[in-house]
């Protein structure tokens, strides 16, 4: 569903389009495509695409800030909203960053996911450390996460669309991660989280989040009967997020029209999440047309099943991407270059969103 504000923008249209056009005409992104930006190509009021946003960047990059604001109908915090960054020190909270996204948001029309709550990863060094010595039980631990879920979408409660609850929480087998939260909470700690965010803001809807979760296989599969399992509960699981980090050195995932639809059949929402698609260095012609395909595959999948309600690409610029710092060699994994020309992989998504609007009648 959409949020008041966004149901405004799309009722002032003429304004907000003449209001993108002046933002989108200070890009160096801009080149070729007759004028168009991909919020302006999606056209549907039930499919948001939607883009991570670095911070820092945001602050002070005004070509990169132009990018977010004119091609993007939904935004999400890289970083921002991350338990190490909202709370550094215990019952100590900075939400600047993720304050300052939302108010940009707000300002271009657009809609926000949250991005995450429950993680193994990037957890303030208090709330680990005191795991490790003892000085935080099961018992103080679980008090610990439900405060931090409740304090977070509370304080965001109305502004965010979709939050991604339980991150990460399969193995590639299917089995449940070794975390913190498993050893020490055991997995209901997952139901809890859920349980948890539906009370501190009923209306957003609730993701559980992954990688390698694309098409039919033993992780999304678990992530099927634990869904299909909560929700026979009274759980609010109420989405899949399909990460979509691909590299073009591996095949596409098999069977992603399936995988969606059986979600869509359990009366869930889909959401493509992180994506993008890296490759080994350099880049040349035929690496960059493989990445296109492979963006144009994701994006003919979600628009095709009903349930899928946003496509989001994990940054939109090769300038501010993790891949390079993460993945030794690799990088180019982004739509747009280091100076925000296009590439073929934004092309890929603009024709595809054209092919859209073609089949549902509305160009």
């Amino acid at each position: 569903m959409l949020s008041r504000r966004l149901a405004l923008a799309v009722a002032t249209g003429a304004v907000a389009a003449l209001a993108l056009g002046t933002a989108a005409q200070a890009a160096p992104a801009r080149h070729g495509g007759h004028g168009a930006t991909l919020r302006t190509l999606a056209e549907r009021p039930d499919l948001l695409i939607g883009t991570a946003v670095d911070a820092s960047a945001l602050a002070a990059d005004a070509p990169y800030r132009a990018g977010v604001s004119s091609e993007f109908s939904s935004v999400t915090a890289e970083n921002a909203m991350k338990w190490e960054v909202v709370e550094p020190a215990r019952g100590s909270y900075d939400w600047s960053q993720a304050d300052r996204l939302v108010e940009f948001a707000h300002r271009h029309h657009q809609e926000v996911r949250g991005h995450t709550l429950v993680w193994h990863n990037q957890l303030p060094a208090w709330l680990t450390s005191g795991v490790a010595d003892g000085s935080i039980d099961a018992a103080g631990l679980r008090a610990v996460l439900r405060k931090h879920i409740t304090d977070e979408v509370r304080h965001f409660k109305g502004e965010i669309y979709q939050w991604d609850v339980v991150n990460e929480v399969f193995d590639e087998d299917g089995t449940y991660r070794d975390s913190l939260w498993l050893r020490e909470l055991g997995p209901s700690y997952i139901s809890d989280a859920f349980r948890w965010a539906h009370e501190a803001d009923p209306k957003a809807k609730l993701f559980l989040n992954d990688y390698n979760v694309e098409g039919v296989n033993a992780k999304s599969t678990a992530y099927y009967e634990l869904a299909k399992k909560l929700r026979a509960q009274g759980v609010p699981v109420q989405g899949l997020g399909i990460q979509g980090h691909l590299d073009i050195q591996y095949g596409f995932p098999g069977d992603v029209g399936d995988n969606l639809a059986r979600f869509d059949a359990l009366g869930m929402q889909t959401a493509f999440t992180e994506i993008d698609v890296r490759m080994t260095l350099p880049a040349d012609e035929a690496k960059l047309a493989r990445q296109a395909q492979d963006y144009r595959r994701l994006l003919d999948a979600c628009v095709a099943v009903r349930g899928c309600t946003s496509f989001t690409v994990w940054g939109f610029s090769d300038k501010y991407s993790w891949v390079p710092d993460t993945f030794s060699g690799q990088g180019a994994a982004n739509i747009t270059d280091e100076n925000f020309v296009r590439k073929p992989a934004y092309t890929a998504l603009a024709d595809g969103l054209r092919a859209a609007a073609r089949r549902a009648g509305r160009h």
